[in-house]
């Protein structure tokens, strides 16, 4: 894979946030940048709302949101240095999963920021 990719994610969320960190800094994927939406604005797509379809990842001219985008990203991990990442790799980089278990991430997401009392849209 030679092309860049862009993984946006809430920085808010707890969940959004480990999985982007172990992203980082465990993946091993050489092309990979990772950006808070909460921070500096993002090339988000105009009419984007993170709430509702989730993370989004760019990869070269093609933007994949939710759980393809997770999909997607775990996929391309081939050798992390954290097991936690390799659990999460095997789980999401079946696309039938991702697709079955995003819906209760996004529930869990919802849950935890409004615990920590951050608002819910995040959208452009």
């Amino acid at each position: 894979m030679n092309s860049k990719l862009i993984f946006i994610y809430d920085g808010q969320c707890p969940f959004c946030n480990q999985f982007a960190e172990l992203l980082e800094l465990k993946s091993n994927l050489p092309n990979l940048e990772v950006k808070n939406a909460r921070e500096k604005p993002p090339e988000l797509p105009i009419g984007y709302d993170m709430d509702v379809k989730g993370a989004i990842l760019i990869r070269g001219d093609q933007i994949l949101y939710g759980a393809k985008a997770i999909n997607c990203i775990c996929a391309e991990i081939k050798d992390p240095s954290d097991s936690l990442l390799e659990v999460l790799r095997v789980v999401f980089r079946s696309s039938r999963r991702a697709y079955f278990l995003f819906p209760f991430l996004l529930i869990a997401r919802r849950i935890a920021l409004l615990f920590k009392g951050v608002p819910r849209k995040l959208a452009c």
